[in-house]
């Protein structure tokens, strides 16, 4: 995780963000499957460059706006509890290779949303519906039939692991077979040293773009010399 923040942070032209985003939108076998006579990494590489470079590089309000979100995005008990008791079944999809937003969050998601949710884990990255449209949409199909009831079915959570082709459905642990002192420690343990890794990234991006900016105002300020022309 360190290096990919590393990596985002040092990529200053539309060529080198590219790289780094197709190394983290998807998975390297998907990347190096032929589409005619070019893989699909060189096909995507040429759009995400001409994409990137139409619109810019990324700010660095626009980093720090990412860092924000993924740092203070929570939900609070009170609304897991408003959206668990709604009525409604929920398909928590996720790609099992994604480096930003890793599985071990969906699936605690997913935990804390039981008995509505359904853990829908895919052979994917973070642009999953991309890598396996067909598996993400047979899952929103099942989610829109079970919707058509106006009880969650038994079985939604519970249904037994199969796999069919890249699609894998896990039915979520239960919290309250979490409840032991251990088990509570360790979650606590968890959750701490996550906040500690976006703390520890987040500090790293302000000190980079701290020295890029004293590094720009360092160029202005330098006197330039200007040759002189004899006459």
């Amino acid at each position: 995780m360190m290096s990919l923040a590393y990596r985002f942070l040092r990529a200053k032209t539309p060529e080198q963000r590219a790289h780094v985003d197709l190394d983290t939108h998807y998975t390297k076998e998907y990347l190096d499957e032929y589409v005619g006579s070019s893989t699909r990494r060189k096909i995507l590489y040429q759009e995400y460059v001409k994409g990137i470079s139409s619109t810019g590089m990324q700010s660095n309000y626009g980093f720090e706006g990412q860092v924000n979100a993924c740092w203070t995005h929570k939900m609070t008990p009170k609304e897991l509890d408003t959206v668990r008791l709604a009525g409604f079944p929920i398909s928590v999809i996720h790609g099992r290779y994604d480096v930003i937003a890793q599985l071990s969050h969906a699936k605690r998601l997913a935990e804390k949303l039981h008995p509505a949710a359904r853990m829908v884990e895919l052979h994917g990255a973070h642009l999953v519906s991309h890598e396996r449209p067909d598996e993400v949409n047979q899952a929103l199909k099942d989610l829109i039939e079970a919707s058509k009831s106006k009880e969650i079915a038994d079985d939604w959570s519970y249904m037994p692991e199969s796999e069919s082709g890249w699609l894998i459905l896990r039915a979520p642990m239960s919290l309250s077979k979490l409840r032991s002192d251990g088990a509570n420690t360790l979650l606590t343990i968890y959750s701490f040293l996550g906040k500690l890794q976006l703390s520890f990234i987040y500090i790293i991006g302000l000190l980079v773009m701290g020295f890029d900016h004293i590094k720009s105002i360092f160029c202005i300020m330098k006197p330039v010399r200007v040759a002189t022309i004899e006459s």
